[in-house]
């Protein structure tokens, strides 16, 4: 496999701007709507989540794309990717593989006394079918389907994967 023309690198006050877009111009957020997304990227920011990192992949001019991740709260060592985004257009451009390979070697070098799962939560719609082979095709199991998550007919798909041997 060529090496990657990715960099990925802890995101900045300077990138919000950008990562924010991603998640809108990917329809993954309305543009009212960014409440959460705006605490969980401020609280990063200023240091008062700990523990949740947002990660940025960058080629020669731009972002390409982003991942936010943390652990999960009331479980054991485990993490949830709570946000992957690609430009559009990007899409199989190697950016979002760069990004998923960077959290998981960084929280396996974490040992096994920190993170042993890292899940991925997505819609079952047809417009979330790329993210769903996607996380299948980097070694993600389908674990549940909450049913009407996200509204009728919408239901949340829950992706696992053992970051531990010992699992």
């Amino acid at each position: 496999m060529p090496p990657s023309e990715y960099v990925v690198r802890a995101a900045t006050a300077s990138d919000a701007d950008v990562i924010r877009e991603l998640a809108t111009d990917n329809g993954m957020f309305d543009p009212d709507d960014m409440d959460g997304f705006n605490e969980t990227m401020g609280g990063y920011l200023n240091g008062t989540l700990h523990g949740h990192a947002w990660i940025v992949a960058t080629d020669d001019t731009e972002i390409a794309g982003a991942a936010y991740y943390a652990p999960e709260p009331f479980a054991d060592r485990l993490w949830n990717l709570y946000f992957l985004a690609v430009r559009p257009g990007g899409h199989r451009s190697g950016a979002g593989s760069e990004l998923i390979q960077w959290v998981e070697r960084t929280l396996r070098q974490l040992g096994d006394e920190h993170a042993r799962v890292l899940i991925v939560e997505t819609s079952s719609t047809d417009p979330y079918a790329q993210a769903r082979a996607f996380y299948a095709k980097h070694g993600f199991q389908e674990e549940a389907r909450i049913r009407q998550f996200y509204g009728p007919g919408d239901h949340k798909v829950v992706f696992w994967k053992a970051l531990s041997d010992t699992i």
